[in-house]
């Protein structure tokens, strides 16, 4: 068995001796993504290169891999091809593969190794495979929700079948007759007769029926005996179980518990082989990077350490794990399928009658009138909120605490400081798609490691590829569908584009997108501009999107402004936010929700996600501490609930609202912004090696540099000689029950 990892740390690909249950061989390779087929005889292994645009072919040799050939299909990145899935024709001696960026279908003959034909596809590839008798391949078009067929005898295409939104793995069975294809924002797998060519069955994989997104099918294994498929739903960490003997009228099974984020599963004799890309077991990392240990230092994007010591770093902390599962009986099928429900929070929100009780009215009847959400960019609660006695924070990692953020210790102290906020995402790229939807796709969790570790590939996020769009949209699809009017400043914007249909017309023009070069306290004064007048002629939407991004930063740049300069400008942006809204007319019928997207660029003593948040508003409590955990959804979720929507995925749903920061009484706050202590026009002028580190990189996108390196330089930029602490990671978060009464 041959396994490939396509991870943002070092990428392998690892040879595994089935009947031993040991890895025998692996090889680094530069890059890889998914791609990967022995060729009949099992002499030779044909790998995608991923975005250095090559088929790589292995020889094995003595149980080694031997890298023998590699089979071009064009300059590596930035050229755009991108190779994804791929399958051998041994009959006509031809290798079939299909990309991801140039969205095409490449025909090699493997005797010349020159690429024969390549055809267009509507959208991007992911996997293909033959027909059983050699005639057709059938691809998974990611982007176009459709299995595309080639005929092989003519070179020409056939009618296409529509499938489900996303889809990915094939599965076709021995005897040719059906085949199978995941879904990944379905939940689903569609069943499809190969001679009439059309779907006769869609099986839901989700843990409960019609489900949002949320489960994320994304692989497939077959038993011919027993006719079994076996589905491996990613985001809901199990696989789920049909009995397809009767293709059209399936039976569901149960579930099997698997690792975290299962990607790939395949059926070996009596063992099902499970990979699960993000690991098997959820752990803390109080090994991460610390000021006390001087010897170590993250000095790549991708986890790589200096010798001598482990630094756990999200990057290779994620790594993904093996489960050997025996195929169970039906008294374990059933004890497995409860385990699986017991392990999801949705199951939970499904038992419930009722959401759990708030302390005022919702929906329609809210008193909560108008909800403004600010998102601002990469911050840990360390960094920013250590210094607050009351809360949990080590000072330790203090970079910007109350002389730099004033407006934002304030707002904590005055209404209710969250201590225990942890954001759903790693980077910006699938940051921005939770913040606004709740969930990232199959398409953001299998491309973003690629590109933030310099292998090639686009960012994604942010409606930049609409293939990385949340299948129903996002949080402004869904003020849509209930009638709720909304705007957004900013966010998913490129300039005054809109990058998301659903944003035409509802958005500020004049408003600034993310950009170093423009102040948000010039942003603030746009929108403040733009409320007055729509407060005054009574347009004001229900719901406001505004994008607060300069806490970013830039580094020691020479010439721009500091670090300090950017994050107080950022903060006081925040503040005169908070005092026009408390001086305004609609204060006590309004709620503010402030968070960042990600936390990935900085140091935080109990979990890198772990990120300043903050609420406020006439029914907002006033001086309160709140340990519960929330997340990102968690505050999605509280403004569904206050507007009167229902849940985007399964991650909202199953979500905590915030609803201890509430009261019944709503009072007004003269809120005033305060000045912070340092200069806003302040410069770098530095010239070290610090600020020429600074001058790599760019900040035309966020997250567009590698976040260790970044972040390294601005804590020795502002810190000097003290050792770089990096980020503290941890794979998951789990809430503890305990007698604590502030959770």
């Amino acid at each position: 068995m041959a396994v490939t990892n396509n991870g943002q740390g070092t990428q392998t690909i690892d040879l595994i001796d089935v009947a031993a249950e040991k890895k025998i061989d692996s090889v680094v390779v530069d890059r890889s993504w998914y791609g990967l087929q022995f060729s009949v005889d099992e002499k030779y292994l044909y790998a995608s290169a991923g975005h250095n645009n090559q088929i790589l072919k292995y020889e094995l040799r003595a149980n080694k891999l031997a890298l023998v050939d590699s089979l071009v299909l064009g300059k590596p990145w930035p050229e755009r091809i991108g190779p994804a899935g791929l399958t051998i024709d041994e009959k006509r001696k031809r290798l079939y593969v299909v990309t991801r960026e140039n969205k095409s279908l490449y025909i090699i003959d493997l005797k010349t190794k020159q690429t024969i034909n390549v055809f267009g596809l509507e959208a991007e590839g992911y996997a293909c495979k033959l027909s059983s008798d050699n005639r057709e391949l059938y691809i998974s078009c990611w982007g176009c929700d459709k299995l595309l067929i080639f005929d092989l005898d003519k070179n020409i295409w056939k009618n296409p079948i529509m499938v489900g939104d996303n889809p990915n793995e094939i599965l076709i069975t021995p005897n040719g007759k059906y085949l199978f294809v995941c879904n990944a924002n379905d939940n689903t797998v569609s069943v499809i007769d190969v001679k009439a060519k059309k779907v006769i069955e869609t099986l839901d994989a989700a843990l409960f029926p019609n489900s949002p997104s949320g489960s994320t099918s994304n692989s497939l294994a077959y038993d011919a005996a027993k006719k079994v498929l076996y589905i491996a739903n990613a985001d809901n960490n199990c696989l789920a179980v049909f009995n397809v003997a009767k293709p059209g009228s399936s039976l569901p099974l149960g579930f099997i518990p698997t690792g975290w984020y299962p990607t790939c599963v395949r059926l070996v004799g009596k063992q099902l082989w499970v990979s699960n890309g993000k690991g098997f077991q959820s752990k803390a990392n109080p090994f991460g990077p610390s000021p006390a240990r001087t010897r170590e230092e993250v000095i790549h994007h991708g986890g790589i350490t200096k010798k001598g010591s482990e630094v756990q770093y999200i990057g290779s902390l994620l790594t993904g794990t093996m489960s050997i599962i025996n195929l169970p009986t039906e008294k374990e099928l059933k004890e497995y399928s409860s385990q699986v429900f017991n392990n999801s929070p949705y199951s939970e929100y499904r038992r419930k009658v009722a959401s759990t009780p708030a302390p005022i009215k919702l929906g329609k009847e809210s008193p909560v009138k108008y909800v403004f959400y600010v998102i601002k960019e990469n911050r840990t609660y360390d960094q920013v909120l250590s210094d607050i006695k009351e809360g949990n924070g080590d000072t330790t990692l203090l970079l910007f605490g109350r002389k730099y953020t004033p407006n934002q210790h304030k707002l904590a102290e005055s209404f209710v400081l969250l201590d225990n906020f942890y954001v759903n995402a790693e980077v910006s790229a699938d940051g921005h798609n939770w913040s606004m939807g709740a969930y990232a796709n199959d398409y953001l969790e299998k491309t973003w490691p690629s590109s933030y570790s310099g292998r090639g590939g686009t960012y994604g996020g942010e409606g930049e590829r609409e293939i990385a769009n949340n299948k129903n949209g996002f949080i402004w699809n869904n003020c849509h569908r209930y009638g709720i009017s909304y705007r957004t400043y900013g966010e998913f914007m490129n300039d005054e584009r809109p990058t998301i249909p659903i944003l035409a017309g509802h958005n500020c023009p004049t408003f600034p997108s993310y950009g170093l070069n423009i102040r948000d306290t010039s942003r603030f004064n746009v929108w403040k501009k733009d409320f007055l007048q729509l407060l005054k002629d009574n347009k004001l939407p229900q719901f406001n999107t505004v994008r607060f991004g300069n806490d970013h930063t830039e580094g020691m740049r020479l010439g721009r402004p500091t670090p300090y300069a950017h994050v107080a400008d950022n903060d006081l942006a925040v503040g005169l936010f908070i005092e026009t809204l408390s001086q305004s007319s609609i204060w006590n019928e309004t709620v503010v929700f402030i968070l960042e997207d990600d936390a990935q660029n900085g140091a935080d003593h109990v979990d890198a996600h772990r990120s300043p948040a903050y609420i406020a508003g006439g029914y907002i409590k006033r001086n309160f501490v709140d340990h519960t955990l929330y997340t990102t959804a968690s505050m999605l979720r509280t403004i569904e609930l206050l507007l009167g929507m229902e849940p985007m995925t399964q991650y909202d749903a199953a979500a905590t609202p915030m609803w201890p920061c509430f009261t019944s009484t709503p009072a007004s706050f003269s809120f005033r912004a305060i000045l912070p202590s340092v200069n806003l026009d302040e410069k770098n002028v530095a010239v070290n090696q610090w600020q020429k580190k600074s001058e790599q990189f760019s900040f035309v996108k966020e997250d567009t540099n590698n976040d260790i390196e970044f972040n390294r330089v601005l804590w020795h930029g502002l810190k000097g000689d003290i050792p770089f602490p990096g980020p503290t990671r941890a794979a998951f978060v789990i809430p503890m029950a305990g007698d604590d009464d502030d959770n």
